[in-house]
């Protein structure tokens, strides 16, 4: 298939399934901001990242984390479970109770919907990096800011967490490399699968 007709029909794609995604999901979404407000603070979090050709933008989640966990971030970067630039911890203590459940399903991701709408994401795509990560990237890094970035992707169908920064680098450029929807649409399914599995991990 021609680049610019995937390029399309992909944006049509991102468009139209993110819309129905948060019509059909409005219903959970009142929930869990209701219980997110409960925890105090706002229910929303946003996050500046790096998305295509290194170009900033916001990018929002639920809230999962104590309101001072940017803060706090900083007294825990010793316990750092993840290789390379990236900063994960296994049992953060910043993270709330809904968090926990909200990150093991990738439920905090919902509100990244808009950010697809706006055109800063696609469905999918390679993980959208942090400034200090960006900072941090080789040439070979680098290269996986040549396509938008996603909610999901290989590496989130393929370990999540679980994976070294070094693999999830590999994934991205594979993604990157062999692009088709016929990819992105087996990757959104198994991306549905790993959300609903009750023993699935690496999410954290």
């Amino acid at each position: 298939m021609n680049r610019l007709v995937y390029k399309l029909i992909k944006r049509v794609i991102d468009v139209t399934a993110s819309l129905c995604a948060l019509i059909l999901l409005s219903p959970l979404l009142v929930i869990l901001a209701l219980l997110i407000k409960k925890d105090g603070g706002p229910i929303f979090y946003s996050q500046e990242r790096i998305g295509l050709h290194g170009e900033r933008f916001r990018m929002w989640k639920f809230r999962s984390m104590r309101v001072d966990a940017d803060e706090i971030r900083e007294r825990l970067l010793h316990q750092n479970d993840f290789d390379g630039p990236m900063f994960k911890m296994k049992d953060d203590p910043r993270v709330t109770k809904v968090g926990r459940f909200i990150r093991k399903h990738s439920i905090d991701e919902i509100p990244q919907f808009f950010n697809v709408i706006v055109g800063n994401m696609s469905l999918v795509g390679p993980r959208p990096a942090l400034p200090v990560e960006y900072a941090e990237y080789c040439h070979e890094e680098a290269s996986r800011l040549f396509t938008l970035p996603g909610i999901t992707g290989l590496w989130q169908v393929s370990g999540r967490s679980d994976l070294s920064f070094k693999e999830m680098i590999e994934l991205d450029k594979k993604y990157i490399a062999n692009q088709s929807l016929l990819t992105d649409v087996k990757i959104m399914f198994n991306t549905v699968w790993v959300m609903l599995d009750e023993g699935a991990s690496g999410a954290y």
